[in-house]
């Protein structure tokens, strides 16, 4: 296509995609000013001050603001306590702590959204040949499967229950898979049924990609065990690095003792010159996750227009901010994710090419050009270079920025003749 047939072809497209997200987009203000109104409340409460930002070092015991970040962090989520620190590496370590400090040898780890994604199968030792795994120190695995198209069934999980099974876990966010994303409400059901058959039975949640969505988390839904990233929702975009895990007093200490050390457990961490961008990153976290998820909408719509294949569709309800697109080859997959490279702010100049990364069983192309290195709160596409061609396009601290990109992405598909819908 010339370029002024391109531009005509992508200006339709984007006035339908503008127009057909118009209501889902007044319908995400919404949630974000109802948990914007929660954490100021929270805030109020515990008397957030000044103060609380100072700095420690060397051990870090007795850090006030540490200590209040943690009891935020435990309003927010609807927990009894929570250990927030920037010595997590990822979200995949903090839930490798919750995880190793609530199972012991013997003991059965029934995912219950099916296959989890690539790290945690390297961490489990379902997959690669890693050290150190859940299964290296007899901690036994099994999952109850989760198709697409299906829902959340209490039932069919509550069937692969057997005596050794002490935790459940549900992966809200479909990760690098088809299945839907598990929705608060769905999460609310299940949970219920879980602790009215299985009462001693720890349900955990992988809360990866979740936080501020919905008006609601899964410490409300009666969770015992949550973690996540703060590069991701609860960093609000500024916080360079960390993670945290919420839940059951009992449960966080052991989890705290294996991230740390037994005795040392939730005392220990300096916090050096991390928290205010903890506590206003959280702050900022609704708005910079609403903007996020309006930019997951134009995705959807847009490419919708383009005649690919997105999940979810602009019309469903999100519960996360993943938008997976399906590709029909190859290149196609690859130049998208490059062309989002190319409408970063940082790195625009790189060009990304599928390659081998830690933890994963395909080589994998990942579009990252954020100021934080790794940060899925910031706009990224990427994915395993393996059929079905699917990328997975997150984040994005502005919507403006989302839309902008992606419009890029898709003229490129046009300047190269790879939307299949005009071939």
């Amino acid at each position: 296509m010339n370029v002024q047939d391109t531009q005509e072809q992508l200006g339709g497209w984007k006035r339908k995609a503008r127009q057909n997200i118009a209501l889902y987009t007044e319908e995400i203000d919404e949630t974000t000013d109802r948990n914007t109104e929660r954490l100021l409340t929270l805030f109020r409460e515990h008397n957030v001050g000044a103060f609380h930002f100072t700095p420690s070092t060397g051990y870090g015991y007795d850090d006030l603001g540490r200590e209040k970040l943690d009891s935020l962090y435990a309003g927010v989520f609807g927990t009894e306590t929570a250990f927030v620190r920037s010595q997590f590496i990822s979200g995949t370590h903090a839930i490798t702590a919750a995880l190793f400090g609530v199972l012991r040898p013997g003991d059965e780890l029934l995912y219950a959204t099916g296959m989890p994604y690539d790290t945690l199968r390297t961490v489990i030792g379902i997959e690669g040949e890693a050290e150190g795994t859940l299964q290296e120190w007899g901690i036994t695995y099994k999952e109850s499967p989760y198709e697409v198209g299906e829902e959340l069934s209490a039932d069919r999980i509550l069937s692969h229950v057997t005596e050794a099974t002490k935790v459940i876990a549900i992966q809200r966010s479909r990760g690098y898979a088809e299945r839907e994303s598990v929705p608060m409400e769905k999460m609310n059901q299940v949970i219920a049924a879980i602790k009215q058959k299985v009462p001693d039975v720890i349900v955990f949640v992988d809360n990866c990609y979740g936080e501020f969505t919905e008006t609601s988390e899964p410490g409300h839904a009666g969770a015992d065990l949550m973690a996540g990233s703060l590069i991701k929702n609860p960093g609000g975009g500024i916080v360079k690095t960390g993670g945290y895990i919420a839940g059951r007093k009992d449960l966080i200490e052991k989890a705290a003792s294996r991230f740390a050390a037994p005795g040392i457990g939730m005392e220990g961490g300096p916090t050096l010159y991390s928290l205010q961008e903890m506590f206003q990153g959280l702050f900022l976290a609704p708005h910079v996750v609403g903007e996020a998820l309006k930019g997951s909408l134009y995705t959807a719509a847009l490419l919708e227009e383009s005649g690919l294949q997105t999940t979810p569709s602009y019309t469903e309800k999100r519960t996360d901010l993943i938008q997976s697109v399906t590709f029909a080859s190859k290149e196609q997959m690859v130049t998208f994710c490059q062309a989002i490279q190319e409408a970063s702010p940082v790195d625009a100049r790189v060009i990304p090419q599928p390659a081998y990364m830690p933890g994963y069983t395909s080589d994998v192309i990942m579009a990252a050009g954020t100021f934080i290195q790794g940060a899925s709160i910031e706009l990224s596409a990427d994915g395993p270079i393996r059929p079905p061609y699917t990328a997975y396009v997150q984040g994005g601290l502005t919507f403006s920025h989302v839309k902008i990109a992606v419009e890029h992405a898709v003229t490129r598909l046009l300047e190269k003749e790879l939307l299949a819908s005009l071939l």
